[in-house]
């Protein structure tokens, strides 16, 4: 028998399992039993909220027992969390529990695989992933020594140990290579090549691109492809990156293309490569195109995107080189 501590924590865990499963986000019985048996809140001590003051924290050994309650709730709710702020600006999270059981399932890892993790963050993506094919498969990367430190340390806690690198995640992880899954959780401006040569043949990739996630099928060492799938993504950058983002000049638009989630993404996807005025236009002459209907290719020439067909008419290159590219 439980305290009530610890039974408290149980039914807030069961009640949320319970909400994403009726919702269809833990189809899988693997990544239901791994989101049923894994603690969020061992890997989310406290986090951020807005307030009228600026960013209040919550945390679960606040004395105020209203407090607490928001923490846990908080925890426990199918939203993601700011776990890490510095001069006021948000450089790690904990992604809504939905949309990570979503990319999980897209990773379609079996067992024997191994994957690679690109964001530690608080250390619960990674634990889902060791409770679904043990702690020795898994192997999590970020640039930041405290992020590391925190995540093994939350790991640790929750019972697992996978490899928790300190380092330039676009850099991938030669030494734990290869890998049979790339799994990112931070925003990228292209897909680093180091990925694609660290993977076995038939690998998966899935990646935060645009404000969408790309999914690669792994071909070879230096051949990559695949489509958006349809949920939008928004992610904290990947730390050392370099390329350019979203057009930041957008003059003369109508604010409601702008204010157009599929259209924003179409712009970010393009920057660089299409003019957004010239981006408006194919959006309308093609019907305002939903995020499945673009993918990325790449090869030994280059890294593009693309809208219905790789070797169709409208094909543009990525923003920029991820570092490692």
């Amino acid at each position: 028998m439980g305290t009530p501590d610890t039974d408290m924590y149980a039914e807030a865990r069961a009640a949320l399992v319970a909400e994403m499963a009726a919702a269809g986000a833990l189809d899988d019985p693997a990544w239901r039993a791994a989101f049923a048996e894994v603690p969020r809140h061992l890997f989310v001590p406290y986090f951020f909220v807005n307030g009228p003051a600026g960013h209040e924290r919550l945390w679960g050994e606040d004395r105020d027992p209203r407090r607490r309650e928001r923490w846990l709730r908080g925890v426990y709710s199918d939203t993601p969390l700011a776990t890490r702020m510095r001069g006021g600006e948000l450089i790690s999270s904990s992604s809504q529990p939905s949309l990570m059981a979503g990319m999980l399932d897209q990773l379609r890892v079996r067992d024997g695989h191994a994957v690679l993790e690109i964001g530690a963050g608080t250390g619960y993506n990674a634990a889902l992933l060791s409770h679904r094919l043990g702690d020795e498969l898994v192997t999590t990367v970020d640039l930041e020594p405290e992020i590391t430190e925190s995540a093994r340390g939350h790991l640790a806690a929750a019972g697992h140990h996978p490899a928790v690198v300190t380092g330039d995640g676009a850099l991938g992880c030669p030494a734990r290579a290869p890998f049979d899954g790339i799994i990112a959780t931070c925003a990228l401006p292209s897909v680093p090549r180091a990925w694609i040569a660290q993977c076995r043949p038939g690998a998966r990739i899935l990646a935060p691109l645009a404000t969408g996630l790309i999914a690669l099928d792994v071909r070879d060492a230096a051949h990559a492809e695949g489509r958006f799938l349809h949920t939008p993504a928004y992610f904290v950058p990947l730390r050392g990156a370099v390329g350019e983002g979203p057009p930041r000049h957008v003059g003369g638009l109508p604010r409601r293309a702008l204010e157009n989630d599929l259209f924003r993404f179409m712009l970010a996807l393009t920057a660089g490569g299409l003019d957004p005025h010239e981006a408006l236009t194919l959006w309308h002459r093609e019907q305002r195109p939903a995020r499945e209907r673009f993918g990325v290719t790449i090869t030994e020439d280059g890294e593009w995107a693309w809208l219905d067909d790789p070797r169709g008419p409208y094909a543009w290159p990525l923003p920029g080189r991820g570092a490692g590219a």
